[in-house]
């Protein structure tokens, strides 16, 4: 591979699908995320699942997603996080913005 391929891929934008389990429900957990996401530059939604958990699914380049979720563990909300279920696929597109849907 060449120097412009690793470049071109570098840049290629990806999905994150994060399963948070732990204390991370009515404990603001996703208006925490929502209010960092304007630091980045990602799209996505995050929402309360029935059993419990939360689910975030966010695109945008591997560099910027890996930050957007370090700043989540950053933000104090690590120590409600129990689990971080992480599954990586290429990106699809079908978010404009970042909001908060359940």
């Amino acid at each position: 591979m060449s120097q412009n391929e690793r470049d071109i891929s570098s840049t290629e934008r990806k999905k994150a699908h994060i399963l948070y389990t732990g204390r991370v429900q009515g404990v603001g957990f996703r208006y925490t995320v929502k209010k960092l996401s304007p630091g980045f530059e990602i799209t996505g939604e995050i929402k309360n699942l029935p059993d419990g958990r939360v689910e975030l699914i966010v695109e945008g380049i591997e560099e910027e997603l890996e930050d957007f979720l370090q700043a989540i563990r950053d933000s104090g909300l690590r120590r409600m996080i129990k689990e971080e279920d992480q599954n990586w696929s290429q990106a699809t597109g079908d978010y404009r913005g970042f909001e908060i849907t359940g």
